[in-house]
């Protein structure tokens, strides 16, 4: 193997200094597979162990690119929303009426809760399913919360242009309606883990839509 910069003779203390350094690693790899373990077991039950393991890194280089476990989760958070968002809101996005748009979000979900895609990623949705605001870190909890409360205040949003435009009747309650295509989406999350495969999600998604508030006129 040819060392490029120094002189031959000082190999040797150019290999000891190569064995003080962190070790190079792929970053954002890295932070694929702790997205990953900390999605499939949840904060606490994921030890830096595991993540070294999974990360195929060492503690020193974790801690130096992450600062910490919390840090890292942080990241990991921040990584799933970039790289899973579209297959729950892209259609929902880009639907012509709030009906079409909660009509994707709910089968998008089961599609993508269940494994459907073939990504062989967790089951389930990681924000969803995180306890992380039991287990004693209050700050990671808030941005948790903060991410549910951010789909329901977008599924809302929807629903009162739908009201505004008059697809929806005017005494429809678009936060009441929000929460609760919200909270089916969470159960579906949690069947999703237990192993309901995406027609069984679907099913529980065309009952939900069964309760579309029908104008009357």
């Amino acid at each position: 193997m040819q060392i490029s910069g120094g002189r031959v003779g000082d190999a040797g203390g150019a290999s000891a200094r190569a064995r003080g350094r962190p070790r190079a690693f792929d970053r954002e790899q890295a932070l694929a597979q702790a997205m990953r373990l900390f999605w499939n077991k949840g904060y606490a039950a994921t030890s830096i162990a595991d993540l070294t393991q999974a990360m195929g890194i060492g503690a020193p280089s974790l801690y130096a690119a992450f600062g910490s476990k919390e840090g890292l989760y942080a990241e990991a958070l921040d990584f799933y929303a970039e790289n899973f968002s579209g297959l729950v809101w892209g259609r929902f996005a880009a639907a012509e009426t709030a009906r079409q748009a909660i009509e994707a979000f709910l089968f998008d979900s089961a599609r993508a809760l269940s494994g459907n895609g073939g990504s062989g990623d967790p089951r389930g949705c990681m924000v969803t399913l995180s306890s992380v605001g039991c287990e004693g870190h209050a700050e990671l909890g808030e941005r948790v919360r903060a991410a549910r409360a951010a789909s329901v205040a977008r599924i809302e949003e929807r629903l009162a242009q739908g009201v505004a435009s008059g697809e929806l009747p005017s005494d429809a309650d678009p936060a009441g309606l929000a929460r609760f295509f919200a909270a089916v989406q969470g159960g579906m999350s949690v069947l999703a883990r237990d192993g309901a495969d995406a027609a069984a999600l679907e099913s529980v998604a065309r009952r939900a839509l069964s309760a579309w508030p029908s104008r009357r006129d």
